[in-house]
């Protein structure tokens, strides 16, 4: 294969980077977005994440949320999303490289899970305090 020729496989080696081979920005994109949509075709969590997040931006616009608020959820949201793709990568190289049980991947994938409970945790302290206060505003105006 020339220098500059287009190289189909993903996976970059330090032979490709000496022969000078470039990988595509635009298949970087690519790639990216179809880890995203494997994540999210394959993972029963990312689901529900994406259901609570509907459920936080619609509860955002209805109760007025002010911007700084805003910043707070839509944070919440991009953590919790990228540390359940990171998830989701680690628990499928684990599979690749341990496809039998093995004590080490246990605890390798125990962990990424811990990270994304982590981060929901975190995230459902500012949903309570975010739309905590949005919502006792309101039956403050109202009453």
């Amino acid at each position: 294969m020339d220098p500059g020729q287009k190289d189909d496989r993903f996976v970059r080696n330090d032979e490709d980077k000496k022969r000078g081979l470039h990988f595509p920005l635009l298949d970087a994109f690519r790639c990216a977005f179809a880890g995203l949509f494997k994540t999210v075709a394959r993972q029963r969590n990312i689901k529900i994440h994406l259901a609570v997040a509907l459920l936080a931006l619609v509860l955002g616009f209805v109760l007025r949320i002010p911007l700084s608020s805003w910043l707070a959820v839509i944070i919440c949201i991009v953590v919790v999303f990228c540390v359940e793709c990171l998830n989701t990568a680690l628990e499928t190289l684990v599979d690749l490289v341990s496809p039998g049980y093995h004590e080490l991947a246990k605890v390798a994938k125990d962990c990424a899970a811990g990270a994304v409970l982590v981060s929901v945790i975190g995230s459902l302290v500012v949903a309570g305090l975010v739309f905590g206060a949005a919502v006792l505003q309101l039956i403050a105006a109202l009453g």
